[in-house]
């Protein structure tokens, strides 16, 4: 990671600790179902932000963005829920709910920056 954008890695990585968490679930607790459903929102952030990078305007740059602040949102969810039945351990959900937060926060934030400049 030689990159300079924040989102770009943090998402990167992100994903990555998606893929393993759903290799852990899978492979370890034998949960197949949220698994899935994790892998696809957690990784599509990233993936969604790649699109974006190449958007045809500033409004297809935010409407990319805000699916993707939606997988993130969704990414929550499924965390909370594999907490909530003791399919992660609390050291485990804080530190990756940390870094689904944080990826939260600079979604929001680039939307609203990129939104207040098209009114310039």
């Amino acid at each position: 990671m030689t990159s300079k954008n924040t989102l770009k890695d943090k998402s990167f990585l992100f994903a990555i600790r998606i893929v393993n968490l759903y290799k852990h679930l899978s492979e370890n607790k034998r949960e197949f179902i949220i698994s899935k459903q994790i892998m696809r929102s957690g990784t599509a952030v990233g993936a969604l932000y790649r699109e974006a990078e190449h958007a045809e305007s500033k409004q297809d740059f935010i409407h990319k963005l805000a699916i993707a602040q939606k997988e993130c949102n969704e990414t929550i969810y499924w965390l909370d829920l594999l907490k909530e039945t003791d399919y992660l351990e609390e050291k485990e959900y804080t530190s990756i709910y940390k870094d689904c937060d944080e990826l939260m926060a600079l979604l929001v934030s680039i939307i609203k920056s990129t939104k207040r400049n098209l009114e310039k």
